[in-house]
């Protein structure tokens, strides 16, 4: 594909997911959720994932991450079974939940403290939060962080763990327009930099067509996949171009919006 062609050499992991469905227990009943999803994320991709609100995303992205056994299929990173949570597959969530008495460099450091790895690996720290632009923020408390420096944190605690998976829970959701705009732009050179598959769930179709290689589009719960798009533009992405309008369309038309449908584009 022509983005990963401008990429160095992926230092990402290869994700299959086979045939998985999975329900959750409601008052004695079973809400199927996911229903016998299939898809294979090279090395090195970046994939999004679109659907109605609800319809199972969030809950694959869980799966993934070793969060929670999936009811069948299976899932599989490098060609090893996932049954619990690790290091090399990271979550960032929608909000950057760090710990309010803990200064971001400790905020950061967390899970090199929890493996037991802070006391040789300190400089990993400090990398990491070179590598989202907030070294010189690492004696500040969460309070006295912007939205966007808060996010910028919690990505930074998600690469200190050198993650060849980085899994994207709408990490940019709760983001203003214009501080939303410039970390898209981050995400991309973090990842075209470092080199991990990413795999992201967002509602922005917009944000979708800028960040990915890959668009998967599931329908109403319990999901499934009803379209695979790639996006063949190289890096950084114009929010005008023709061909990304199109998709655009062609997206939105899966979802059930149609052609009247307008969103409000950030420029």
């Amino acid at each position: 594909m022509v983005a990963l062609k401008q990429q160095a050499t992926p230092a990402g992991l290869a994700l299959r997911i086979d045939n998985l469905s999975h329900a959750f227990s409601l008052e004695g009943q079973k809400l199927p959720v996911l229903d016998r999803v299939s898809l294979d994320v090279a090395p090195g991709e970046f994939v999004a994932l679109l659907g109605p609100s609800g319809c199972g995303k969030s809950t694959l992205l869980r799966l993934v991450a070793g969060l929670e056994p999936a009811d069948s299929g299976s899932l599989q990173a490098d060609g090893e079974a996932i049954k619990r949570p690790d290091p090399s597959r990271v979550v960032v969530f929608q909000d950057p939940t760090l710990y309010p008495w803990r200064r971001v460099w400790d905020n950061v450091a967390i899970g090199l403290e929890a493996r037991g790895l802070l006391k040789g690996e300190k400089g990993r720290v400090d990398a990491a939060l070179a590598k989202v632009g907030l070294r010189q923020f690492a004696r500040a408390f969460p309070h006295q962080l912007s939205g966007g420096m808060a996010q910028r944190v919690s990505l930074a605690r998600a690469l200190v763990n050198e993650p060849r998976l980085l899994i994207l829970d709408e990490p940019l959701g709760k983001l203003d327009s214009l501080t939303r705009i410039a970390m898209q732009a981050e995400l991309t050179q973090l990842w075209q930099r470092q080199g991990y598959t990413a795999l992201l769930v967002t509602h922005d179709v917009e944000e979708a067509l800028l960040l990915a290689n890959r668009i998967i589009v599931f329908s109403e719960r319990p999901a499934r996949i009803q379209a695979q798009l790639t996006v063949e533009r190289p890096y950084p992405r114009r929010r005008d171009d023709p061909y990304l309008v199109q998709l655009r369309q062609q997206i939105l038309g899966l979802l059930g919006l149609g052609e009247t449908t307008r969103e409000v584009i950030a420029s």
